[in-house]
Formats: C-alpha cells, structure tokens, sequence
C-alpha cells in the first residue's frame, strides 16, 4: 500500500450529502477481486448519460479544471449503504488520495485505512468553504499534511483534523492488515518454533 505523507493537489467538490456506495460504484460492476480497473465507473450513474459513454457536463466531476483531482470535497455521511470495500477501490483507482467530509458512514470510513485513502473529518462549515472556494475556482488546490494533521491553501486557509493514532501510523507507513502483522514476522517465527510439533499447521 503507498504511504500517505503530504498531498497537494486539485480538490473536487461534490455538494451532496448522503452518497452511499451503489453511487460510487454501482453493483453491476462488482464482478472483479482485483482492487484496480474500478475508477472507470466511479460515480458511473452521474458521470455519463444514458448511453453510459457520453460524459455528462453537468457533473461536477466532468466539468473544466477538476481533472486529476485528488482530494475530493464531499458532504455529511459519505459512503453510507452497503459494506462493499469496492467503493474505495473505485476512489482510489480514480485517482482520489484524501476525501474531506462531515462525517462518513463507519464501514466506509473504516475501509478507507485499509486501501490508503486518507478521511478527513472537518465541521460541515468548514468543508462548505472549502466546496464553495473549489466551485468559484476550478483547479483549486489543497495540502493535506497528515504528519502535522493539517489542511491549507495557498490563500491563508488553514485547519487541523484529528485522527487515531494508530491508523495515522499505518497510513505514515503504507501499513494495512497484512502489512502490519508481517512487521511482527520474526516474533510470529519464534512462536512457532517452539509449539509442540503435534499442533503444527503442517500435516503429512
């Protein structure tokens, strides 16, 4: 998993609230175990028209100056709806590396650690600003410095978020389930040197 350090990129506003996951990727789509090829049916229902190829121009994402956005602005209880750990898969492949919110539903917010995207939770005031500067300037940009947990412009703006500690950790270091339990390998190693071989995985 890739190490989330500082960002600066081109933030992309998404002015709704509510959006579960079979709007960040619709369930006729869930047919691969791999994590990548899902950002091309990100938001898929919005996206394109009815033909499921023409770019919609009303959708936020599909308008001037949001391209290779990385930090998308969204509203209260992202990713709510179903469990599907596909929903930061499709973020991720997209090219999404932080999302800003109010608030997120628990499995989503959750998954998102285990795929490297980093949530940010800020005041709903606080993220309308920052939706409303990205509207009125289309390319505009934000850091986010995980290290000093803060979130700026080049204008003045500027906000601290919390985050648990040992997620922070494991985002720092490019750390998920696995990659956490193999730093404890050599441990992991001696403790199954000295189990009694008639408990041993291993059958003949």
């Amino acid at each position: 998993m890739q190490p989330f350090t500082t960002l600066t990129g081109i933030a992309a506003p998404l002015d709704r609230a509510n959006v579960d996951t079979d709007q960040i990727i619709p369930k006729q789509f869930l047919k691969r175990i791999e994590r990548t090829g899902f950002g091309q049916f990100l938001f898929y229902d919005w996206r394109f028209e009815a033909d499921g190829i023409t770019p919609d121009p009303a959708f936020e994402l599909n308008q001037p100056g949001y391209e290779g956005a990385t930090i998308l602005l969204a509203g209260r209880n992202f990713g709510s709806g179903s469990s599907r750990e596909h929903a930061p898969w499709a973020l991720s492949d997209y090219g999404f590396r932080c999302i800003i919110a109010p608030s997120y539903a628990d499995i989503f917010y959750n998954n998102c650690f285990q795929n490297g995207l980093l949530p940010v939770v800020l005041p709903e005031a606080t993220v309308k600003e920052l939706i409303h500067k990205a509207q009125q300037t289309p390319g505009y940009e934000l850091t986010v410095d995980l290290p000093a947990q803060k979130i700026s412009d080049a204008d003045g703006f500027s906000a601290s978020f919390e985050i648990d500690p040992f997620r922070k950790h494991r985002l720092l270091n490019g750390l998920d389930d696995i990659g956490s339990t193999l730093q404890h390998t050599a441990d992991i190693d001696a403790f199954e040197a000295q189990r009694p071989r008639w408990k041993s995985r291993v059958t003949a």
